[in-house]
């Protein structure tokens, strides 16, 4: 058993480099094995998503060998599986990415239901819907969905609303379809850009990336190449609320502020000073912190998984703010553990308020799902007194070296395992 112990009222300050982006490697190692060549995958996070994502495409006879920490190449021209096993499914969402490049390359794919934190209902329909548009069947029997096709053809798609998994999945899959693929109300976020990027890069013919329409023209193969992903919007505001909730003083490097515009603007509302460049931002805390309203969208709106780690922020402001969840109906979960740590906020249905200023004290808490534990981080490092976060394990899934970056800024935070 592992858990963190935080001796928070320090202010931090200095400067942390932010790592690859989690959403984008999890999408983009999938994508490799639809390749007949050889890719090199440069800065992967250091986290267990990606080592989970790994093992399984071993697991299907892709040969995956680290050049160095961060550098991955991925031979997938020996693969022989086209089943992935459940045991890789369980524990990580990002598993049904291998339903459209393993369509997309063998016209048939057998992935379990994923796993992954628990946010409420999260149905893959929209992913299956756009695969039938294609032209494959598709089913599911004990728990395994399995999807034949015996050829792909380029259809109309529209999404009833623009889901990130759904988008990068049916794209995944298109590039092997005939004709051409219109995929309109599709997502908009950074890592579907960046994994229609590193297709493009291996031989992809995708248009649009980043607008509501992507147009897709079908090839017969993708080959080799090398793509290094984008760095992690949510790791870098995640240290933005850290240096602003303990009123640091912090430079978050290695990012695309544009990026963080939706952050950014909240950060200023509430009274911080925010400033940037080509690829950091600093952020100075500010004493008196106002309150405001956030409502979660997809993007270019407020990310959810930032929502855990603002609401940590919005329980020490004056006033009453109040947080709208769009995205996932259990994303207030983790209300009830910054409860014990004294937060003063309230849940009703996909809305909470919050009423400042608050005082954390320390406590034992524990962590519901990967942004929660990141938010009860955030909020143990302004406490009184000594938090214990248990559940720590969330935090390897999505976060690379956090206690030690975090130690890097003046945090008291270790983790101990007994």
């Amino acid at each position: 058993m592992e858990y963190i112990v935080i001796k928070g009222q320090k202010a931090l300050s200095g400067r942390v480099n932010i790592s690859g982006a989690k959403n984008a490697a999890v999408a983009i190692l999938p994508a490799a094995i639809a390749s007949e060549g050889i890719c090199i995958i440069d800065n992967l996070p250091q986290i267990e998503d990606v080592t989970n994502m790994i093992a399984a495409m071993e697991s299907m006879g892709a040969t995956c060998k680290f050049i160095d920490a961060q550098t991955l190449e991925v031979d997938a021209r020996g693969m022989t599986g086209f089943a992935l096993d459940e045991k890789f499914a369980k524990n990580m969402r990002a598993s049904y990415y291998f339903m459209g490049a393993l369509l997309g390359r063998y016209k048939k794919a057998e992935i379990p239901l994923p796993g992954g934190c628990d946010l409420g209902s999260r149905p893959i329909d929209y992913h299956l819907k756009g695969f039938r548009a294609l032209g494959a069947e598709c089913e599911q029997e004990h728990g395994i969905v399995k999807i034949y096709a015996e050829k792909l053809t380029g259809a109309n798609i529209y999404l009833d609303c623009p889901s990130v998994g759904a988008t990068i999945n049916i794209m995944m899959a298109a590039v092997f379809a005939e004709g051409t693929t219109l995929i309109e109300n599709a997502a908009k976020e950074p890592h579907v850009v960046d994994a229609a990027s590193f297709l493009n890069k291996i031989g992809a013919k995708i248009y649009g990336a980043g607008t509501a329409t992507l147009r897709i023209r079908g090839v017969p193969a993708l080959g080799g190449g090398d793509y290094t992903v984008l760095p992690d919007p949510i790791e870098a505001g995640t240290y933005m609320l850290a240096a602003a909730v303990t009123d640091g003083d912090v430079t978050v490097n290695n990012i695309i502020p544009k990026h963080m515009e939706s952050l950014t603007s909240k950060l200023k509302e509430m009274g911080c000073t925010v400033t940037e460049g080509d690829d950091w931002i600093h952020v100075r805390g500010c004493e008196n912190l106002r309150a405001c309203d956030i409502k979660t969208a997809f993007y270019p709106g407020f990310p959810t998984d930032l929502q855990p780690q603002m609401a940590a922020l919005l329980c020490k402001a004056y006033g009453t703010s109040t947080i709208t969840e769009n995205v996932f109906e259990q994303r207030f979960r983790y209300v009830s553990e910054m409860k014990r740590l004294g937060a003063n906020i309230k849940v009703e249905g996909r809305m909470a308020v919050t009423k400042g200023s608050c005082i954390y004290t320390g406590a034992v808490v524990t962590a519901t799902d990967l942004r929660a534990a990141a938010a009860l981080v955030i909020a143990g490092l302004c406490a009184k007194g000594e938090t214990k976060l248990r559940g720590v394990g969330h935090l390897d899934r999505g976060y690379e070296r956090f206690e030690e970056k975090l130690r890097a800024l003046g945090a008291d935070i270790k983790r101990i395992k007994i």
